[in-house]
């Protein structure tokens, strides 16, 4: 199809969108031909989620234009949106885990094909057609990441959408997994479908996008071809500044045993029903002025290891030792109160109360200690004060402290609460994905406050998808897969591919920088 000959898939003329004390969206203009892959880059906060709800009919603007086809529409709800061909995945994905890949593709459609054999057909010609390897009757729940995400594509072709808008689609893949991603893109371009690709990781814009449209502080600022640009470019343009990057040149690394784990194991089950370790004997040390990278796909026991560190589910096995003290057995409040810190993998669901204010948010996890206690009383005064100051330091763009964490975009969000756990001056750190879904800018910010720590003695155990940073940031890199720590590896001389291939069980050992095969890599059992 000849892309200038027809009109484009979608066009936003002069689109503004305002809230409470912020202007969202401003004089934005975006045009998208149809079988393209069209990016979308920015900050945080610099309006690209706002404007493609406006697209999405999930928020009306306040002013300008939307032309779908060659037709001008209003678009009311994501009901319209899908009737005129627009589909949206979204970042946290919005599937049932007790249901079927069938069951959550037809849910709320069922109008369309029915709910049996029909349905089944068209959901096998769809996967087939885009190469999307899905298959009906599993349950959402045995999926991994990429794999759901493949269904959240399937369900908005099964509702017929002609331009899909994917939201970070690339946040939580390793890099094989991003590379089929890819794959899939273009063939749904091959096939005439268009797609807005929103994302922060500059290259993978380069390496897929047919145009970029650059956003910033609420407006368009740039529209690109990728062969014009290069990845600093296209970051200056995004932030008006350099790009950052996560390496760490001077170590600071000492002979000082923060955190040491030993045998540590939990199991899933009843003894009576069969149990399977989640953990299954975790050794490992992290010495003050050290970070230590763990690697792995998601589910592969970094959120039980996270629980097991920070006491919200009890060891079956095993020791944790805290500067030389046995902790295994304290509670929660104490192991923070003692210098745990936590920057949680999700921060909606475990970081941020969104509907309270940022100085509430800034008590929570901490409620026992200064400043926001006095003895037993809370004492709500000093704790807005230091909000104030949080705000101030970690560059928290909010128009105060008294607004919901809700209204803030991820990446403020983000800062808010590494602002909150580096105030207690933490011992250990445990950092969950401390940049997902985080502008180069905020990115940037986070990373220099985890070196400062680290400089001052932190221990910090990082877990990341983002192998970049992992490798950048780390000292030491350990590789989880199933339950055990499987693989080793140097920062300095690992690639994200070698890593990304121990993570998917296919090397083990100490794994070195080698362009030779690895002798052992079927060498690690199965259990």
């Amino acid at each position: 199809m000849n892309a200038s000959s027809s009109p484009p898939a979608v066009e936003l003329a002069g689109i503004t969108k305002r809230f409470p004390g912020v202007v969202a969206n401003h004089d934005i203009h975006l045009t998208v031909h149809k079988g393209t892959v069209h990016a979308i880059v920015g900050e945080n906060g610099a309006g690209k989620s706002t404007l493609m709800k406006i697209l999405y009919g999930m928020q009306k603007p306040d002013e300008g234009t939307i032309t779908i086809d060659g037709e001008q529409v209003s678009l009311g709800s994501p009901g319209e949106a899908i009737n005129r061909g627009i589909g949206m995945v979204h970042q946290h994905f919005m599937l049932a885990d007790n249901l079927t890949v069938l069951e959550n593709t037809v849910l709320g459609s069922e109008g369309l094909h029915g709910i049996g054999s029909a349905a089944r057909r068209k959901i096998q010609e769809i996967s087939d057609s885009y190469h999307l390897g899905v298959r009906p009757d599993v349950l959402v729940e045995d999926l991994g990441v990429a794999d759901r995400q493949r269904v959240e594509i399937l369900k908005v072709l099964y509702r017929g959408a002609r331009t899909l808008i994917l939201d970070e689609p690339t946040a939580v893949l390793v890099p094989q997994e991003v590379d089929a991603l890819f794959a899939n893109l273009r063939e749904l371009k091959a096939e005439g479908l268009t797609v807005i690709f929103i994302s922060h990781k500059l290259g993978e814009v380069l390496s897929v996008a047919d145009d970029i449209t650059v956003i910033r502080r609420g407006t368009t600022v740039a529209s690109v071809k990728p062969q014009d640009v290069t990845t600093r470019q296209l970051a200056e343009l995004m932030v008006g500044s350099e790009l950052p990057t996560p390496e760490t040149r001077e170590s600071t690394v000492t002979d000082r045993p923060m955190i040491e784990v030993s045998g540590l194991s939990l199991y899933a089950g009843d003894p009576e029903h069969g149990r399977r370790a989640v953990l299954d004997g975790i050794d490992f040390t992290i010495h003050e002025g050290e970070v230590l990278g763990l690697a792995g796909v998601e589910g592969n026991g970094q959120t039980e290891l996270i629980d097991a560190l920070i006491g919200t589910r009890h060891a079956d096995e095993g020791t944790i030792r805290l500067g030389g003290e046995e902790i295994t057995a304290w509670a929660t409040r104490r192991r923070r109160e003692g210098g745990v810190g936590y920057i949680p993998e999700d921060r909606h669901r475990h970081g941020l109360l969104l509907e309270a204010p940022l100085w509430e948010n800034r008590i929570l996890g901490h409620v026992t200690e200064e400043p926001n206690s006095r003895g037993f009383w809370l004492n709500p005064k000093a704790a807005k004060q230091d909000t104030e100051r949080i705000v101030e330091e970690y560059d928290v763009r909010t128009p105060g402290i008294d607004v919901t964490a809700a209204s803030l975009s991820g990446g403020n969000q983000q800062k808010l609460i590494v602002g909150r756990e580096m105030s207690h001056h933490p011992r250990f750190l445990i950092a969950a994905h401390p940049t997902r879904g985080v502008d180069v800018g905020a990115q940037a910010q986070i990373w220099d406050q985890i070196r400062e720590a680290r400089r001052e003695g932190l221990a910090v155990l990082l877990i990341s998808a983002d192998l970049d940073e992992l490798i950048g940031l780390s000292d030491t890199l350990r590789v989880i897969y199933r339950g055990r720590l499987v693989a080793d590896a140097d920062p300095a001389t690992i690639t994200p591919e070698e890593l990304g291939s121990a993570m998917t069980g296919a090397a083990s050992g100490h794994l070195e920088h080698d362009t030779a095969p690895q002798d052992d890599a079927t060498g690690e059992e199965d259990r």
